[in-house]
């Protein structure tokens, strides 16, 4: 493995909990949700994590990629298996106020929470999540995060125009996975026992869009105007149109300032 991530130096870092995950670095591969959920479903234990310097087929949300190019970005993978009464409802956004919680420590200001799965910095997309169910394993997700360390020299333009990423000075990429780690071990604990209503209050406070006008734009739909009223207590995005307020539930939509 390069440098900037030591297996070594992770476990220092994530302490007592070193325990709880199952750590493998690797160099390349195509996707680490991919790899993970295959896993996953050969049987891995829960908190088993890959890290990967390059990915060369990353993905995101809506089926969109993910630029990732060796010392550019923090990509990795986190299996968590919940038990059979665990509600996932909201589960993304109680992974966010985690990442947003582990980078405010290192400190850095100016983070945000995008509805559903962006972290922002500066009203830019600094990092992101794809939530993955294991097929056949109603209880078991793949929660993939991809951080922008620095903006890869082949981002395009437009692209970079809407991107953010981390300011120096920086900690390890060791000890910046072990941060992120430690709060998501406790936020998907608690989690396991109450659901997202204990991280609904936190995660709104972070929200970028708060009682702001925005358009949902969809593949399937015409778009949809209103203001933001925070989220419900199963993750649910309250949007306040001229027809009242609706709930949207589909990660399969943009949102955008209006």
């Amino acid at each position: 493995m390069p440098d900037e991530l030591s297996a070594g130096e992770i476990v220092a870092a994530l302490g007592k909990l070193a325990c709880r995950f199952d750590l493998e670095l690797v160099d390349s591969c195509d996707s680490t949700n991919a790899r993970l959920l295959a896993r996953a479903q050969a049987g891995a234990a829960s908190g088993s994590v890959i890290v990967a310097r390059e990915q060369t087929a990353g993905r995101g949300r809506r089926g969109r990629a993910w630029l990732s190019a060796p010392g550019d970005s923090l990509t990795f993978s986190l299996l968590w298996r919940f038990a059979a009464a665990t509600s996932l409802a909201g589960l993304t956004l109680a992974a966010g106020v985690a990442l947003a919680r582990a980078l405010e420590q290192i400190p850095v200001a100016g983070l945000a929470l995008k509805w559903p799965n962006d972290l922002l910095l500066d009203e830019r997309k600094l990092a992101g999540l794809l939530c993955e169910g294991v097929p056949g394993q109603t209880q078991a997700v793949v929660l993939g995060v991809g951080l922008n360390l620095r903006l890869p020299s082949a981002m395009p333009a437009d692209l970079r125009l809407r991107s953010a990423c981390l300011p120096p000075p920086l900690p390890t990429a060791s000890q910046l996975l072990a941060a992120l780690l430690v709060q998501l071990h406790t936020v998907l604990t608690a989690f396991a026992n109450d659901g997202f209503t204990p991280w609904r209050a936190e995660w709104s406070r972070r929200h970028a869009f708060e009682q702001r006008p925005v358009q949902l734009l969809s593949d399937f739909a015409a778009p949809l105007s209103g203001v933001c009223r925070g989220v419900a207590d199963d993750g649910a995005l309250l949007l306040e149109t001229e027809g009242g307020v609706q709930r949207i539930v589909s990660g399969e939509i943009s949102l955008r300032s209006a």
